[in-house]
């Protein structure tokens, strides 16, 4: 396994940088008042950036996982609206890749090219209010009336709801059968019975916008389906696995910018007649700052190649939790570092500490990531006790015995 970037991949990361340096000039207004800025959308769609990991013949630029990662990196480099960089992500990895892996030729032709240039913007719906990280407890229900489906249903926090296209919508055909009965559909906007409301004001990633979507009588064709009937969970499995590995690739590129920022501070703010920097416990800070940095790219990484490979991993989550965790205490540690300063919006970093906030709820709490790396490891199933085998990558339990696979 080999992690360095190769020449073609670090040019891209470059020129994403530079793409990102030029967007978001109206950050602090939009963070007041809210919403995405629609022009910028287009600039990352005419740079290739909704279509990165989409295979060419749809209009993708057909790159793997790890080298998405190292793009992406570097967008979040440069760009500082990080509620873009989730809205961008969430119209990949949960509406992009679901299509791509399942859909039918004909729904690859209808939606990918135009997810890809910007015509058209993708939302993924499956929370509810009584169905967040328990996906057991979906209510949203699909009956099949003759060669269509009717959907009833509420969803909410939808990233992107406010200027989807296209919704990812996840409802069940039998609640008996639990998460075995959900199924996946593709509703346009527009269609009847589907309505959608902005209900929420958020502490950070203001800039990615929520919405709840209202399903009553909403009647799609069969063809609207996305997979098979009860392939649901499998289609939502799959796209946890890209989301969780790589929707926070670009706050790599905006803790790496707050480092560099904080480096610089600490070299030209003098106190005592010293620069900070040749305090221990400031230079002790940056230092944390930057392991914290480095670990949680390496486990990106990691998480990218395995989904390069098609091998089942933990990786994906303890990406996701290492980047959303280290991403808070970074902007913690740069309002020390920063003093009086680092409190007031004249910096990044109060935007940046409220919008890492978020990030530990982004596809599943930091505690639903523990315990779905606990499953992996074969800690909370008594099925798995005689399974003999252990989820690649994870490392065997202390004593010699072994955690037992999915």
């Amino acid at each position: 396994m080999n992690l360095a970037p190769t020449k073609e991949q670090s040019a891209l990361a470059d020129r994403l940088y530079s793409l990102g340096a030029t967007l978001g000039a109206d950050i602090e207004e939009r963070d007041r008042t809210g919403g995405l800025q629609p022009g910028d959308w287009q600039r990352c769609a005419e740079a290739g950036v909704l279509g990165l990991p989409v295979p060419v013949e749809y209009g993708g630029l057909g790159l793997d996982p790890l080298t998405c990662a190292i793009a992406l990196e570097g967008l979040g480099g440069g760009c500082r609206d990080n509620g873009l960089m989730i809205a961008l992500g969430a119209h990949i990895w949960a509406m992009e890749v679901p299509i791509a892996q399942f859909g039918s030729r004909e729904q690859k032709e209808r939606y990918l090219r135009a997810l890809c240039d910007g015509r058209m913007a993708g939302a993924h719906a499956i929370t509810e209010a009584g169905a967040g990280s328990d996906a057991l407890s979906l209510t949203a229900t699909a009956r099949r009336d003759g060669d269509h489906y009717v959907l009833d249903g509420v969803k909410r926090f939808v990233t992107n709801a406010p200027i989807a296209d296209v919704f990812l919508v996840y409802a069940t055909v039998n609640p008996a059968l639990g998460f075995t009965g959900v199924t996946a559909f593709l509703v346009e906007r527009g269609q009847d019975g589907l309505t959608v409301e902005t209900r929420y004001e958020k502490a950070g990633l203001r800039t990615a916008p929520w919405g709840e979507i209202t399903l009553n009588g909403c009647r799609v064709p069969v063809s609207a389906r996305l997979g098979g009937e009860k392939q649901g969970s499998r289609i939502l499995n799959t796209t946890m696995a890209w989301e969780r590995t790589l929707i926070l690739a670009p706050l790599l590129g905006t803790m790496r910018r707050q480092i560099d920022d904080c480096v610089h501070h600490a070299r030209t703010r003098s106190q005592f007649g010293r620069n900070i920097g040749r305090f221990q416990s400031v230079a002790n800070r940056i230092v944390e700052m930057q392991i914290r940095l480095d670990e949680a790219r390496l486990l990106t990484h990691r998480a990218a190649w395995d989904l390069m490979a098609g091998m089942p991993s933990y990786f994906a989550e303890a990406a996701q939790l290492r980047t959303s965790e280290s991403a808070v205490e970074t902007f913690l540690d740069a309002m020390q570092v920063y003093g009086g300063l680092g409190y007031t919006t004249e910096t990044d970093i109060e935007r940046n500490l409220r919008d890492a906030l978020g990030t530990r709820t982004s596809s599943g709490t930091s505690d639903m990531q523990r315990l779905v790396m606990a499953d992996k490891l074969g800690l909370t199933s008594r099925a798995r006790e005689t399974a003999g085998t252990r989820p690649h990558g994870a490392p065997a339990p202390a004593g010699g015995s072994h955690a037992h696979a999915r």
